[in-house]
């Protein structure tokens, strides 16, 4: 018998490659991928972040280092501000009308579209999600000649044509209406996004099951109450993490839309009260305190929502039984 043994070519390449990849280099290539992330994330996240607490703590101008100690009166000013309560009334109310109003009718819509027989749907489809395409800045421009209390604006001459003795509407003008008006434009641009959502989500639904329990009679409101609404359970829970985050985090479109706020704070939004009485007064210790509230409402929800509605969806799906087993 030889005394040399010829290794199988699988076993030949395997024992070259971890000549040439030695096991203890992989720590130090997984470093060397992970810095500039690291590096990003440090320079972009975590140091405004915690630049803007420090700052919190001073009345500062935005001139020279701070050097004015208030410890936690930004803070106690702020929450006892009245515009500023009403500014977190009106974030909140924003979030309930688009989870009750906005998120249901994009998701009746993606099932129509998606499910129903309607004749032209790739256009329909890119006509509800063209909104979304244009920027906050470009919408609220449009909007304000829309919503403007001039005869010749178009929603008051539609509706002039439409009701007898109609009487031209100030919708940005007044505190009744204001912010109602924003809700409109804010479901206006971004509806047809939650819909794509919600229809990218139908096409993973393998539509044999839905189409067995048909065939079993099944009707058609069971069929998507027990199982296609299940099944885009994870799409509805996305869509209302973004719209509840993007409510509390919305500026451009409310600050040019309402000019600052108006009339009378009563379109004030959290972020817009940062701006106008942190930035452009130049009170940027108190502005800090503002960012430093918002942010903690935003990390607080983010984390328990994610913790306790969104757990299935960012888990592995493998449940441990009992005993320790997985």
């Amino acid at each position: 018998m030889s005394a040399f043994r010829v290794l199988p070519r699988t076993q030949t390449n395997t024992a070259s490659r971890n000549k040439q990849f030695p096991q203890g280099d992989n720590s130090l290539l997984i470093v060397l991928f992970l810095l500039p992330g690291m590096l990003i994330f440090f320079l972009f996240v975590l140091m405004p972040i915690s630049q803007s607490v420090y700052f919190s703590l001073y009345d500062w101008n935005g001139f020279g280092p701070p050097t004015d100690f208030v410890g936690t009166g930004n803070y106690e000013r702020l929450l006892n501000h009245s515009v500023f309560q009403d500014s977190v009334w009106h974030s909140f109310t924003l979030m309930s009308l688009s989870l009750l109003i906005q998120l249901p009718m994009a998701l009746g819509l993606a099932l129509l579209v998606g499910r129903g027989k309607l004749r032209g749907r790739k256009a329909f489809r890119a006509f509800l999600f063209l909104p979304y395409v244009f920027s906050e800045v470009i919408t609220a421009i449009m909007w304000r000649y829309v919503l403007s209390p001039d005869n010749g604006a178009l929603l008051n001459s539609v509706l002039a044509a439409v009701i007898p003795g109609y009487e031209p509407i100030g919708w940005l003008a007044r505190t009744d209406v204001v912010l109602f008006a924003l809700f409109i434009v804010l479901t206006w641009k971004y509806f047809g996004f939650h819909m794509i959502l919600y229809m990218a989500g139908l096409q993973n639904i393998p539509q044999d099951l839905e189409d067995a329990a048909r065939v079993d009679g099944a009707k058609e409101r069971d069929v998507i109450r027990y199982i296609t609404l299940p099944l885009l359970g994870s799409t509805i829970r996305l869509t209302i993490f973004l719209s509840v985050v993007g409510s509390f985090q919305q500026f451009v479109l409310a600050w040019v839309l309402t000019s600052e706020g108006g009339p009378v704070n009563a379109s004030q939004l959290i972020a817009t009260y940062l701006y106008k009485f942190g930035i452009t007064q130049f009170k940027l210790g108190y502005g800090s305190a503002v960012a430093v509230v918002l942010f903690s409402i935003a990390l607080v929800f983010s984390i328990l929502y994610q913790r306790f509605v969104m757990r299935q969806d960012l888990g592995t799906g493998i449940a441990p039984v009992k005993g320790g087993a997985v």
